[in-house]
């Protein structure tokens, strides 16, 4: 695989331009010019064209085929949402509108779907306000632990710890660090599968500041226990954080304001169908209850006596700006769009359709993969490696080897708490006919395992690069072409 300017030709162009007829005039200092000239690539218009829709084939997305990344919920994106975010009407607006005099009238429709959002988001979660201006699901949390830092300081609290389960997802520790608490991690109880709530209740004293909980977890498996949880952490003054994460599996079933998490995020690129990664960006909405309303993030969308919408920014106590202007504004468009669009028994269907996804591929795949927690699932479970390991075969292979079958691999590795992991979550956008591809992939894997372990060792065999040395990549980032001499 040749990058582009493996590709250039000495004296190619893609342009053609008329000689220049007027004085040439350069207002550069000779001291900041360039003595030699830059090493761009010479191509040809079509050159250029064919490498990068070449390129744009070596790419792996939900539209091209299953991607069951196991806690990230990559389900299929409507293409009636992109359609409703590239209307005239919202992509030409301009932020500063709503902050000029009378610029807010101009900008109703924009102001009316935030707060509308917002509305129905609360309705959703159980919560009594929400913010759209974190930017994705980790500002979504580092939003949340500084409205719960800013809390406890506006009561006069020392508090100086943060109680996290050992399976939840990496930046739940990361961003209560961020704030500046002390994380302390909680077990996980190894038969159920659940936070352990013995353990929970001799770490939880008077310095926690918060538990951060995603329920269900990372395991795929629904606290019984929340109401306890959230009692334990009420008893000490503490508040209770929701990683929204895996909201798809609980809508219409579960709200999370009504157990009385206090605060808490959505990943609208997860649960509303909002495209992840270089399809994104991302928005991580963050709700609160009442007692936590004042320090949500400026500015605020309300609705005056007269339905007209404005922006306020009268809130003393607030943890001030956390993004420019509003968040990703056409994402929370193409969320709310979703949301209309499948209304409150559509919602109800995507949960239980992406749980009976989740059950159906768990059972199909028990018997030949190892399972630590044999329990139904919601809408994503773990499995394990180990059975596979006595051919010295592990989780790693078999992901290779998936992509070779035209699958994207599932989450391999975490949680962190089950060895050889490898977390699958189907979605409810995949039909059967699709999860039994998988199925059927995964046990001739396991089968290859047994009889050829070698070949699942050299997968990928039908990309580009096979098995780049990951740990190298990490710490020797060297992004710079060099050319050979």
């Amino acid at each position: 695989m040749s990058v582009i300017f493996e590709k250039s030709i000495p004296g190619r162009t893609g342009y053609s331009l008329p000689e220049l007829d007027v004085p040439e005039k350069c207002e550069i200092p000779p001291k900041y010019r360039r003595q030699t000239n830059l090493p761009l690539c010479e191509l040809s218009e079509l050159d250029v064209i064919r490498h990068f829709t070449w390129l744009s084939r070596r790419n792996f997305g939900v539209d091209s085929g299953f991607y069951p990344l196991g806690s990230c919920t990559m389900k299929y994106n409507p293409k009636i949402l992109e359609k409703i975010a590239g209307l005239e009407g919202f992509v030409n607006l301009h932020p500063f509108l709503p902050q000029l005099r009378h610029g807010g009238m101009l900008v109703q429709g924009a102001l009316m779907v935030m707060y509308e959002f917002e509305q129905l988001l609360c309705e959703i979660a159980g919560m009594d306000a929400f913010t759209l201006h974190p930017m994705a699901g980790a500002h979504g949390e580092l939003t949340g632990m500084m409205i719960i830092a800013a809390y406890h300081r506006n009561k006069g609290n020392v508090k100086t710890e943060v109680i996290i389960p050992d399976e939840a997802h990496g930046t739940n520790p990361s961003s209560a660090a961020i704030v500046g608490f002390k994380t302390v991690s909680v077990p996980t109880d190894p038969s159920t599968g659940m936070l352990d709530i013995n353990e929970l209740k001799k770490k939880t004293n008077s310095s926690t500041a918060a538990i951060m909980i995603t329920n269900p977890n990372t395991l795929g498996i629904f606290n019984e226990k929340i109401y306890e949880l959230v009692e334990i952490a009420h008893k000490h003054d503490a508040l209770v954080y929701y990683d929204g994460a895996n909201l798809n599996a609980i809508l219409g079933k579960f709200r999370p304001g009504d157990a009385g998490i206090d605060v808490m995020h959505i990943n609208l690129h997860k649960t509303f169908a909002t495209p992840h990664g270089g399809g994104g960006p991302g928005a991580g909405p963050v709700g609160v209850k009442k007692h936590l309303k004042e320090f949500l993030p400026i500015s605020r969308v309300i609705k005056r006596t007269d339905n007209t919408y404005t922006l306020d920014y009268d809130y003393p106590k607030s943890i001030g700006y956390v993004a420019p202007f509003y968040g990703n504004f056409l994402v929370c468009l193409k969320a709310y769009a979703y949301i209309l669009m499948l209304g409150t028994e559509g919602l109800k269907q995507v949960s239980e359709i992406a749980v009976l996804n989740a059950n159906y591929v768990m059972n199909m795949l028990k018997n030949t993969f190892s399972l630590p927690y044999n329990r139904p699932c919601m809408h994503e479970f773990v499995l394990s490696a180990e059975k596979q390991t006595q051919y010295d075969v592990h989780a790693i292979d078999i992901a290779k080897a998936l992509i070779d079958k035209g699958f994207h691999p599932p989450t391999v590795y975490f949680p962190l708490i089950v060895k050889e992991a490898m977390m699958i979550e189907p979605t409810e956008t995949e039909s059967k006919e699709t999860l039994d591809s998988f199925i059927t992939a995964m046990k001739e894997i396991a089968k290859e395992a047994a009889i050829n372990p070698e070949s699942l060792k050299k997968a990928p065999v039908s990309t580009p690069v096979s098995r780049p040395d990951e740990v190298k990549a990490a710490k020797n980032m060297d992004f710079k072409f060099q050319e050979k001499t």
